[in-house]
């Protein structure tokens, strides 16, 4: 392995520039396994990441991508072993430490993850960081208490990869999915097929007039978006029920009272992936290639594109674009 080809932001006379690069082995930073890289995707962390100002990347020049799939080639300890098929995401992968847009990775071994039987590699970055962040928000809705029997589940930004993601899994597992769209005409075909029973519009949630507590509509609440509507949202769910809270790009902040908390039992449950426990991170894999791996997995995908058409994935992500998943074919 002489040199390969790598995707890498940096500052440039105070402007943050990206351009694909050749890298060598010796340039990457510390791990004790070294991957080839085979897919991964483009999540809107990764468009923050690219973007200045944006406070997700705090020094650069930094290789982009914060999650990947391919084959172990090195390894410095016996858990990981040369040949091995491996899933990478979070941590501070793509944010910290050089990600997952270049041909070879070195990372820590304890952020890999064996891939499981019954995912691909390509299959598993299709479902990548969002998919894997939606599967977490289930679980934790569940361990929550949130069943079958309990009414409809509302998902939030429905065309966004975590959200189509949710969508998919939450049919899949048998619950009845409602989805929330600002393009309520144009992605009613798509969602429908993912398994929404109904899609609505910003308009459809909203209440009249705000107030803290109105007419229970759903038992649970995926919600990748954040933001004023927050509180909206928390104000229609059902007793004991909880939401699932994992971005904030609708805005950080949001109002409201103590009272859907303490008359309703309500929960606003945060999901932090990047962190996920090693164990519990294993356990999601092993049920995203079994019980919650989504039907028509390969039809999520919006695009494939590989490392020169990462600019414009960006821009169309960044700007609410993007419906479903954008794959990455690096290899």
């Amino acid at each position: 392995m002489k040199s390969f080809s790598a995707f890498i932001a940096k500052e440039e006379n105070n402007t943050l520039v990206t351009a694909i690069q050749q890298i060598t082995k010796e340039e990457l930073p510390a791990g004790e396994v070294l991957i080839e890289v085979h897919y991964s995707g483009v999540n809107y962390k990764d468009a923050l990441a690219a973007t200045s100002g944006s406070g997700v990347v705090r020094n650069y020049p930094l290789t982009l991508g914060i999650d990947l799939s391919g084959i172990v080639v090195e390894s410095a300890v016996p858990t990981v072993k040369k040949g091995d098929s491996v899933i990478v995401t979070s941590y501070q992968l793509g944010v910290a430490h050089d990600g997952g847009y270049s041909q070879y990775a070195r990372v820590p071994s304890e952020w890999v993850v064996p891939l499981p039987e019954g995912l691909s590699l390509k299959e598993a970055m299709i479902i990548g960081t969002a998919g894997f962040t939606a599967a977490q928000s289930i679980q934790a809705l569940e361990s929550a208490g949130i069943n079958l029997s309990q009414g409809n589940i509302l998902v939030t930004g429905a065309t966004g990869g975590l959200g189509s993601m949710a969508i998919a899994m939450l049919d899949k597992l048998g619950y009845s999915v409602e989805a929330v769209s600002r393009k309520k005409e144009q992605s009613a075909d798509y969602l429908s097929s993912l398994g929404a029973k109904s899609i609505l519009s910003i308009a459809d949630i909203d209440l009249p007039k705000p107030k803290p507590l109105a007419k229970p509509r759903w038992s649970a609440i995926i919600d990748p978006v954040g933001g004023p509507q927050l509180s909206t949202l928390l104000a229609q769910l059902h007793y004991n029920g909880a939401i699932a809270l994992s971005g904030n790009a609708g805005g950080i902040k949001f109002e409201t009272t103590v009272l859907p908390f303490i008359l309703r039992g309500v929960k606003l449950i945060g999901i932090n992936s990047v962190e996920c426990p090693t164990e519990l991170r294993k356990q999601l894999w092993q049920r995203l290639a079994t019980d919650m791996k989504p039907n028509g997995l390969a039809d999520m995908i919006d695009q494939q594109i590989n490392l020169t058409d990462l600019p414009v994935a960006f821009s169309k992500i960044l700007a609410g674009n993007m419906q479903g998943r954008t794959l990455v074919k690096i290899k």
